[in-house]
């Protein structure tokens, strides 16, 4: 009997290495307990999931006995096949299922895997909502016991009502698309699917590369905040003198953009622009968004009219406060895209795309051009030292700058007036992880390294 290691369970989803942490009867244990958690929910009715995956070596036979799991603990189930993670939160939320599985490891390299698990609505499931919660019933394999066995049926064409659905529910409008030339790296993962479809009618010139799915993940790790893996769209954009690159993570529910001189666009002024957009159709509308600096995106939701919401690190945590807050847009530093729908909340790459098209088709000029005005602030990135004591750490940084102002949502943040930093302990790894932003780059690079100094020593 395989004994289940705890610490596949996350923050926010659940994921270890095929097959020494993470095997076939690991997963269909995890079908019976995420059963049983839903089940406890939802007492007395008969609940239907719908189960997707990307195209992992391991994810088909991961996927056959999750579903297993599922239709043994009284659930009905409908596949959905080969798809992205936020297709799965679509087909959940949009045909009204009581939950949805995505097997995947998103960005991770090939030898992982693991799942993504969602309520009703597409509503997320992270380690304070029920991830320790459906950990436990699957170590102590403490199922509900079923009196009949659910049943198993395909679904087709969901990206079909996707592409439909949220073009309608965004009013997307085409009319004033300029003919462009994209190239797209989707890092031989889920984005190639997603993108045939997105891009389909526009008048854009696709360049694609590492389009085929292939699990080995033979071009490079789908995970496009290492720099090393953007290269492969920014070498192209340039040589092929495109308008904008896209690097997708490799269950497409993270996107990074690249302009026409093969720079990357960093997240926090994407968070702004798009938020700005938004808020031309949701006046005073709240917007959510990580804790990570980046000021220029406050900035820019406050200029629109906003109603900025800082929040923990984590794409779940976010959600969850966009539902509390009754936000229509969020965005997290890693590249995370959330909108609002008439049938739930969750990440949508395509209509962040769409509506980036929108804009700088309207701004008929370069995307460097466009960007340029709101490189304001100078940020440091997120630089992990390996720490003894992550509370120890903490504390020391907080002493020192006991004169700044303190927020503790998520580690610690202290915003002095020409320069700001947080700092956050890892949930898996003895890490300190330290993002700090000023106003002058020398003054960046120098609080960078009196923080990191205080950080090693």
């Amino acid at each position: 009997m395989t004994q289940i290691d705890p610490s596949i369970f996350k923050s926010y989803d659940i994921r270890g290495v095929y097959p020494t942490q993470l095997d076939e009867e690991v997963a269909y244990k995890i079908g019976r307990a995420y059963g049983t958690f839903i089940q406890n929910e939802n007492p007395g009715r008969q609940l239907t999931i719908v189960v997707g995956r990307d195209m992992r070596l391991s994810s088909l036979s991961l996927k056959e006995k999750l579903v297993a799991g599922l239709l043994d603990q009284g659930l009905n189930v409908v596949e959905i096949g080969l798809t992205s993670t936020p297709t799965m939160y679509f087909a959940t939320a949009f045909y009204g299922y009581d939950g949805g599985v995505e097997i995947s490891a998103s960005h991770n390299p090939k030898e992982y895997n693991g799942f993504k698990l969602v309520r009703a609505r597409a509503v997320p499931i992270s380690s304070e909502t029920g991830i320790n919660t459906i950990r436990d019933l699957a170590i102590a394999a403490n199922f509900i016991e079923p009196s009949t066995k659910g049943t198993l049926t395909e679904k087709q064409d969901v990206l079909t009502d996707l592409v439909k659905s949220e073009k309608e529910e965004w009013s997307i409008n085409f009319a004033n698309l300029k003919p462009l030339t994209i190239v797209v790296d989707a890092a031989n993962a889920m984005g190639a699917i997603d993108f045939e479809a997105f891009f389909q009618g526009l008048p854009v010139k696709l360049l694609k590369y590492n389009w085929e799915l292939d699990g080995h993940l033979p071009s490079h790790e789908p995970n496009p905040l290492i720099e090393e893996n953007l290269k492969v769209a920014q070498e192209a954009v340039v040589k092929e003198k495109a308008d904008l690159g896209i690097c997708p993570d490799g269950d497409n529910d993270r996107i990074f953009f690249i302009d026409e001189k093969g720079e990357v666009i960093r997240q926090e002024i994407l968070r702004g622009l798009m938020a700005q957009s938004v808020l031309k159709d949701f006046p005073g509308a709240a917007v959510c968004y990580d804790i990570r600096p980046g000021r220029i995106t406050k900035d820019l939701i406050e200029q629109a009219g906003g109603r900025a919401f800082v929040v923990r690190v984590g794409h779940s945590h976010i959600k969850e406060a966009m539902l509390k807050e009754g936000a229509v847009f969020g965005g997290e530093s890693s590249g995370h895209y959330f909108y609002k729908f008439s049938y739930g909340t969750f990440e949508s790459p395509a209509v962040l795309i769409w509506k980036f098209l929108e804009f700088i088709s309207l701004q008929n000029k370069p995307v460097s051009q466009i960007i340029a005005p709101y490189r304001i602030y100078f940020n440091s990135g997120e630089i992990n030292s390996e720490v003894k004591s992550i509370p120890d750490t903490l504390a020391k940084i907080k002493e020192k700058y006991n004169d700044g102002e303190l927020n503790e949502i998520d580690g610690i943040t202290l915003t002095y007036p020409d320069f700001w930093f947080n700092v956050r302990g890892s949930n898996t790894e003895p890490l300190i992880r330290l993002t700090l932003e000023a106003k002058t780059k020398d003054l960046m690079e120098k609080k960078r390294d009196e923080v990191l100094a205080l950080i090693r020593e």
